[in-house]
């Protein structure tokens, strides 16, 4: 199988509210960037204005949490937001406006279904290569798109290309899914906020809960999507990645991998699994900032019940 995808480029967990998400994860011992609320014109000429959405990040070297929201009143945007103007070509400005809508469109969507985790993102080195790709596969696909990534970094905030390609051509019920590629390793290396007070170095999983019956399909479309082939046994199948892991878990099976569990809605992504530097210590930053953490077999977890409807995994370092 073609193997051009690489790892997790990001994961998104979709919000209600940024400052209840913000607070949250600031006690679980990550560190965050300040939200930036995207501002564009929408003809030439105009001024800018906010865009409808506001994110922020949880950066690692090569991969980051993202936290979204969706921003329905301009005025609730707080005094301290990174407004962001994204500045475009006129003769590209439809087509990028109508990427940025259908985005908020299907962000809006997830969150009507439940507050969690909904957006997953591979990281390849090559775009064009997958999107051939999944041409030969009759896989749809929204062609690359050029976007605009906020860089935080020690020389200043940078906004530098990114180019994604949206699985968005058929019916994908569990979120959004696309590939991307990465600005260049300098630009990374020069990112702040990633020594985490928790020991966190590495988004490395993401776990997808389906029905029983619709196991088989989604092991199919992953095995399209990614080019390589499940591992697994009954419990829980998954899609090794060169540093990364994508799992697969049937509703009936949830609970054995994560004692109490049960998936909000389905299909969705019900957790993430970090990894950190010492988990003892992750553990006792946790526990001591007032949340609840349960066992798995090798990992610990805070439930979604006290995560906003996300299952977070801690695990240590090999």
């Amino acid at each position: 199988m073609n193997a051009e995808i690489k790892h997790i480029h990001h994961i998104g967990h979709v919000v209600k509210d940024m400052g209840v998400a913000l607070e949250l994860y600031q006690k679980l011992g990550f560190d965050c960037l300040i939200p930036a609320y995207p501002m564009m014109a929408e003809n030439e000429g105009e001024k800018p204005k906010p865009l409808g959405m506001a994110n922020t990040h949880i950066t690692f070297l090569r991969n980051f949490i993202e936290i979204a929201t969706v921003v329905k009143d301009a005025g609730l945007i707080p005094e301290n937001a990174n407004l962001v103007p994204i500045q475009v070509p006129p003769a590209v400005l439809p087509k990028v406006l109508e990427n940025i809508k259908r985005t908020i469109e299907t962000v809006s969507k997830c969150l009507a279904r439940y507050e969690g985790t909904h957006i997953l993102c591979f990281f390849t080195p090559d775009v064009n290569a997958s999107a051939d790709r999944f041409a030969k596969c009759n896989i749809g696909h929204s062609g690359v798109n050029a976007v605009q990534r906020l860089v935080e970094t020690t020389d200043g905030v940078q906004i530098m290309p990114v180019k994604v390609l949206e699985i968005d051509g058929e019916d994908v019920p569990e979120g959004r899914l696309a590939i991307a590629d990465l600005p260049p390793l300098e630009i990374l290396q020069k990112q702040v906020q990633m020594d985490h007070p928790n020991g966190a170095i590495e988004l490395v999983e993401v776990i997808l809960c389906v029905t029983d019956q619709e196991i088989d399909n989604f092991i199919n479309r992953y095995q399209q999507y990614l080019g390589r082939a499940v591992q697994g046994d009954g419990v829980t199948r998954f899609i090794d990645l060169e540093s990364a892991r994508i799992t697969i878990v049937s509703e009936s099976q949830l609970s054995n991998l994560f004692p109490g569990e049960v998936a909000p809605a389905l299909p969705g992504f019900v957790g993430y699994v970090v990894k950190v530097r010492d988990i003892s210590a992750t553990r006792k930053y946790i526990e001591g900032n007032g949340f609840p953490v349960m066992e798995t077999t090798k990992d610990i977890f805070v439930p979604s019940s006290s995560a906003l409807g996300t299952v977070i995994v801690f695990r240590q370092i090999e």
